[in-house]
């Protein structure tokens, strides 16, 4: 009896023993498949990730929209093709960077989150680093600063380490040129100008020479702003491109004769700027409206007051408007990529099913094990899908005087922001006399703030006369009786 149960004892053991082996060899071969598969990321960032963001980086300086989505289009699927998950997480990236450019938040966002899903197993600090300088980028233009600050060191501590590469060096670049940035904003000029002098030494575009003209001629004396100026200027002239770094230069050249108080020469430059910028507004368009502000100045300064109006609504039309039709156009594009990309990856999971069915047709028990353990990732992975998150800008508690203060400067933008304080308010308007252009909502904006006649006379640079009859239109487009004060009538509407 007890010879039975040893000789069991001992058959049930080497039956766990070759069930254990045959787990173990089973891992061995599923382990070395992955690992063939798995790209070799000092090949991939020759033949992949340095091709493209040089490409990616000209097509977005020269503002060639089409070219820039195509391109990240087809190296997506090439990423796709080899399983590149990092690959495919920088074609994400760059289209995010692209929305941020076009002021589209949101769409930014989702791509952000995208390529943060795609990453999250990955030990390649220069993708990651990337990744957290563009997102330090999105929380700066959402007022998120110190997220911003935060998400930017990140990136800086993670591409330190990493080899040298030109992929390195273009990411470096950016990396430093918004630590700069984030370093003028919290009033540390002299730590702000080491990190752009380090953007400018591995840069060749002439983008880091016109940031520190633009960072000398806001913090430095004048002369030695000429200096600085001249030289990004004419670094930028000699490129004979039209793209954004000689809108860059013709834009900070022309705010240095504004400073200066040479009018003329900044009206020629600054009207240069907007040539170039209609030629690039592709990606460009958000910089319109300040080459309008800066042009506003100048004619403001030089007394024609016709044309610095002129200039005057056409900011605020650029503003308001926020490029409506190209957005609308752009999260077609977006829309189209994404669900190319959600197509393209189910395309490669079922040639990866096949591929291992095929390889392991004649191994039935081994198939079993590996198509269970491929089906759990897959499962996994379904799952691990994330929302975009909401995007809101918090309003400061002083954002009654900010707006008391924008409308006293005529600042272009008074009419958005009145629109954030006020939620529903020019609607309202609007529901009364849909005709109510956008000078005529910006009117009754500084009525509703208990601006005097004169008042608003002297900040939007026209005679007293001229505000009596706008009241007059006013009152005859919104229906308000004469006995009643037009100051209690906008009072009255909530």
């Amino acid at each position: 009896m007890f010879k039975k149960s040893f000789f069991n004892l001992n058959l049930y053991k080497n039956s766990v023993k070759g069930k254990s082996i045959m787990i173990r060899v089973l891992l061995s071969i599923v382990l070395i498949i992955l690992m063939s598969c798995s790209p070799n990321s000092r090949e991939y960032e020759k033949s992949f990730d340095i091709p493209l963001m040089k490409k990616n980086e000209e097509f977005r300086l020269a503002g060639e929209y089409d070219s820039l989505v195509i391109l990240n289009k087809k190296y997506y699927r090439i990423a796709e093709d080899k399983g590149y998950e990092e690959g495919k997480a920088l074609c994400y990236i760059n289209l995010a960077e692209l929305n941020l450019s076009l002021e589209n938040y949101p769409k930014s966002q989702i791509f952000l989150n995208t390529a943060e899903e795609t990453l999250k197993d990955s030990k390649n600090n220069l993708h990651l680093a990337r990744f957290y300088n563009i997102y330090s980028r999105l929380s700066s233009e959402m007022r998120r600063r110190d997220k911003a600050i935060e998400y930017n060191r990140k990136a800086l501590d993670l591409i330190q380490p990493a080899r040298e590469s030109k992929f390195k060096q273009n990411i470096l670049f950016s990396i430093y040129l918004r630590q700069a940035t984030y370093l003028v904003g919290k009033k540390q000029p002299d730590k702000a100008l080491v990190f752009f002098k380090k953007a400018g030494k591995v840069d060749d575009s002439g983008m880091a020479d016109c940031a520190i003209a633009d960072y000398i001629y806001m913090n430095k004396n004048k002369d030695s702003a000429y200096k600085y100026v001249t030289l990004a200027y004419n670094k930028a002239m000699k490129r004979r491109k039209v793209d954004g770094v000689v809108l860059y230069a013709n834009t900070i050249m022309g705010e240095y004769y504004m400073a200066n108080k040479q009018y003329d020469k900044a009206e020629e430059v600054l009207k240069e700027a907007l040539t170039i910028n209609l030629k690039i507004k592709d990606i460009y368009a958000y910089y319109l409206k300040f080459i309008y502000n800066d042009l506003r100045v100048v004619y403001e300064n030089k007394g024609e007051k016709e044309k610095a109006y002129l200039y005057l609504n056409a900011y605020t039309e650029a503003y308001n408007k926020t490029n409506s039709s190209l957005l609308s156009t752009i999260n077609q594009d977006m829309e189209s990529f994404i669900s190319e990309a959600k197509t393209g990856t189910e395309e490669h999971k079922s040639k990866v099913q096949w591929v291992i069915f095929l390889s392991f047709a004649g191994l039935s028990l081994l198939a079993l094990y590996t198509w269970r353990i491929i089906n759990t990732l897959r499962k996994r992975k379904a799952d691990l899908k994330s929302e975009a998150e909401n995007l809101k800008s918090r309003i400061n508690d002083n954002r009654q005087e900010e707006i008391l203060e924008m409308a006293k400067r005529n600042d272009p933008e008074f009419l958005a922001y009145f629109k954030e304080v006020y939620p529903g308010y020019i609607d309202k308007l609007l529901a009364i006399n849909p005709g109510l252009e956008t000078s005529e909502q910006v009117f009754c904006a500084m009525l509703k703030l208990h601006f005097t006649s004169k008042e608003i006379a002297n900040y939007t640079l026209v005679q007293h006369r001229t505000i009596q009859q706008k009241k007059y239109r006013i009152r005859k487009k919104m229906n308000i009786p004469t006995e009643t004060d037009i100051y209690v009538f906008f009072d009255r509407i909530k």
